[in-house]
């Protein structure tokens, strides 16, 4: 805790006596950016405050995008979103959840309208289908059968 300015020094010359104090018992020592330059934002920005923390804690920007930009970027990224799935049944759920979402979006349009329209599912299953790797059904992977044993009439006679 500072001391109190003593009457009659000027505010001034307090405040230059308390940085020295500081510097001579080496309080700005081992600062955390220490000796690189001031980050100013260029000339008056109302939101610096934001975008330094958005760059300082990197958040996803996509967040600040308006629902309309988010779901048409989704909509791109659907291939590559896609292809991580294991089951059909996952991707059938994951487009029916994201056609419902446009959907939604079509119809209560607020902020800027982007035209983005629903998914063709039939298309992408098919898709989906062609890019996973082919497995061999289960009969073709099982052991196969042993020989039948010859009846009595067939060893007799063979």
């Amino acid at each position: 805790m500072t001391e109190r300015k003593p009457p009659g020094m000027k505010t001034q010359d307090w405040v230059e006596a308390q940085i020295k104090r500081a510097q001579n018992a080496g309080e700005f020592d081992d600062l955390a950016d220490a000796g690189k330059p001031l980050r100013l934002a260029d000339g008056h920005d109302p939101d610096w405050w934001v975008k330094d923390f958005i760059r300082r804690e990197n958040i996803e920007t996509d967040a600040l995008l308006p629902s309309a930009m988010q779901l048409r970027k989704e909509k791109q990224q659907l291939p590559e979103k896609v292809r991580g799935m294991r089951h059909e049944s996952e991707v059938r759920e994951y487009l029916a959840d994201l056609n419902q979402r446009i959907r939604l979006a079509i119809r209560d349009t607020t902020g800027p309208v982007v035209p983005t329209g629903p998914v063709n599912e039939d298309a992408v299953i098919a898709q989906w289908r062609m890019e996973r790797p082919t497995r061999e059904p289960a009969a073709a992977r099982a052991v196969p059968p042993k020989p039948r044993k010859k009846s009595f009439w067939q060893r007799l006679f063979s």
